[in-house]
């Protein structure tokens, strides 16, 4: 019986010998071929990885099986960013990206992210007809090409950095005299970050900046907890600040020159605050509905249209491409700005902090008290629940209905953009998500005050449990 391949919010991944196979790889990209032919010409499609084990093998099979269907393969030499990757797709005019990374997943994953020729990640609509597709195939297992091609390759590096050249104020950041620490954690953004830095005269250190399929044995995520080294070296070196991505640097990480992490939540609020300020963008912010009320405060603050979509970030890409936003981000450490690709850009998120540090002159933590001073506090919150089957079951049944109250708070209004988010009379707000492939529901809470933090989240299990 064969796989059953899924497309979720951000791709297909599996756990690379169980079901990552190249027999499902084949399937996967057979897959995506028959829905390129079905697409205007021409049909060349990028193919790209991130340093996990195996890529190199995974893009030739790939590619051989895109050359057997009738497609162009166009080989990314190196391992590379999603988001040099889209930008890429866009300026190559190609018909898409298959890449293979399984982002900030654990090592043992791997995983295809599909990109549409806009450089923004398949939509639904897109991926069930590519799910269809591999569906249609049953058990058979397509035959990679016997030809020993050689397929065209390419560097997308450089006209990436480039274009954040001009994203970016580099001149100011050199001028306030500011160091950086940058941890790629031995994912596809080393000599990214780093490179575009020091090319612009701005002191950097790096960490972890070496492969490691490993991944130094955990998930290269860019979260609080696996820091440790970046802050020592901020430490080290007298450095203002830290930035890390992921492993294939869509998503990232920041520390204030304290050692403290800014979750990104804040940081997706302050660079709001600060494009309005420098670049006087006033078009639209967007957010998923998991993501903190602060963006709304910041809206109603400097009168910007607030878009609020469902979790994934495909939603908030395609009202960048509609020029229809400033800034969209997620708070799992997701984000883009106008004008650029309608994609999570770890890098680009890491770079523009760096910005909004020098041209203020401030910490991160004091830019948040004086955000805080102007629009009200708010402290968020994600935790994920494993539920029995019976737990499951009883849940998915009362999240149908809209409660009136929680933990003795009323509710004043229900949203079901995605899941059920509950807002309370005293401006914080609970959301729950069930995930659609293990038995989990994700919790969102936030408070209004850090007092009432543990309070709301308790209240928020209970009513899970109850």
């Amino acid at each position: 019986m064969s796989t059953q391949i899924k497309f979720g919010t951000s791709g297909w991944r599996a756990i690379v010998a169980d079901e990552f196979t190249i027999a499902n790889i084949r399937r996967a990209t057979t897959g995506i071929a028959k829905y390129i032919a079905t697409q205007p010409a021409p049909h060349r499609v990028l193919i790209g990885r991130d340093p996990r084990f195996l890529g190199e093998s995974f893009v030739a099979e790939a590619a051989s099986m895109l050359s057997a269907n009738g497609v162009t393969p166009v080989i990314i030499s190196d391992p590379a960013p999603t988001p040099a990757i889209a930008y890429a797709v866009r300026q190559r005019k190609a018909s898409g990206a298959i890449n293979f990374t399984a982002s900030h997943n654990p090592p043992e994953y791997n995983g295809i992210k599909f990109s549409t020729p806009d450089g923004a990640p398949a939509l639904p609509e897109v991926t069930g007809k590519i799910e269809a597709a591999i569906a249609a195939l049953g058990d058979q297992v397509p035959a990679a090409s016997t030809k020993q091609e050689k397929y065209e390759e390419i560097d997308v590096k450089p006209e990436y950095l480039a274009r954040l050249g001009e994203l970016i104020d580099f001149p100011a950041i050199k001028k306030s005299g500011i160091k950086v620490v940058f941890d790629p954690f031995w994912g596809a953004a080393r000599g990214y970050s780093c490179h575009i830095l020091r090319e612009h005269g701005i002191e950097t250190a790096t960490v972890h900046d070496y492969r490691d399929v490993l991944f130094g044995g955990h998930a290269p995520e860019p979260d609080d907890h696996l820091l440790g080294a970046c802050k020592e070296k901020m430490k080290e070196t007298g450095a203002a600040i830290g930035i890390a991505t992921d492993g294939d640097a869509d998503r990232f990480g920041i520390v204030d020159g304290d050692g403290t992490f800014i979750q990104p939540n804040y940081i997706i609020a302050l660079l709001f605050d600060y494009l309005v300020e420098t670049r006087g963008w006033r078009n639209g912010v967007a957010k998923s509905v998991a993501t903190t009320n602060l963006v709304n405060a910041l809206a109603d603050f400097h009168k910007v249209k607030l878009y609020e979509t469902p979790v994934g970030f495909k939603y908030i890409g395609e009202l960048i491409n509609q020029d229809k936003i400033a800034i969209g981000g997620e708070e799992s450490a997701g984000l883009t700005i106008r004008g650029h690709v309608p994609e999570k850009d770890g890098v680009l998120a890491g770079l523009l902090v760096t910005e909004m540090m020098a041209v203020r002159g401030k910490s991160l933590g004091v830019q948040l008290k004086e955000l805080f001073a102007k629009v009200g506090s708010f402290y968020p919150n994600r935790e994920n629940f494993r539920l029995t089957p019976e737990v499951k079951t009883k849940f998915t049944e009362k999240v149908k209905s809209d409660p009136h109250e929680l933990g003795g708070r009323k509710v004043s209004s229900v949203v079901r953009t995605d899941g059920l988010k509950l807002l309370l009379e005293d401006g914080s707000w609970v959301c729950y998500r069930l995930s659609g492939t293990e038995p989990v529901v994700r919790v969102y809470t936030e408070a209004r005050s850090e007092d009432d933090m543990e309070k709301l989240s308790k209240a928020a299990k209970d009513w899970v449990l109850a």
